[in-house]
């Protein structure tokens, strides 16, 4: 139960991760947006990234093997990658169609996730 719940608050975490890292280059389309400068841009990612922290603290704390949790350190850090990276996939398509991803981009994505495969190899 422990890792389901870690897991989902990191899903929860990052998907505000990504509006607050990429959020800002759709928002351009609004032009009291687009009218901001960088150092108000920062503050309202920063502001969005708090939320982040507000999961992705206590994903890590529920899910950690010190704290009564399933995870290893790596395998936690090895899930939040996958889950960031799925994240951002569907974000992407979303909000960016006119972005495509190419077979080397899946390729690389394939390596991530094998990568935490192996981090929980024993």
């Amino acid at each position: 139960m422990k890792g389901l719940i870690s897991i989902s608050l990191l899903s929860i975490a990052n998907i505000f991760m990504t509006l607050a890292w990429y959020g800002h280059l759709r928002m351009k389309e609004y032009s009291w947006f687009s009218k901001l400068n960088f150092f108000l841009i920062i503050l309202i990612s920063w502001g969005i990234a708090f939320f982040e922290y507000c999961f992705q603290v206590p994903a890590n704390k529920i899910g950690f093997q010190e704290n009564g949790g399933p995870f290893s350190l790596i395998q936690l850090k090895g899930i939040q990658e996958v889950i960031t990276l799925t994240v951002f996939i569907l974000f992407t398509i979303l909000f960016f169609p006119n972005e495509h991803f190419k077979p080397n981009h899946v390729i690389s994505f394939i390596f991530l996730i094998c990568a935490v495969y192996f981090a929980f190899k024993q």
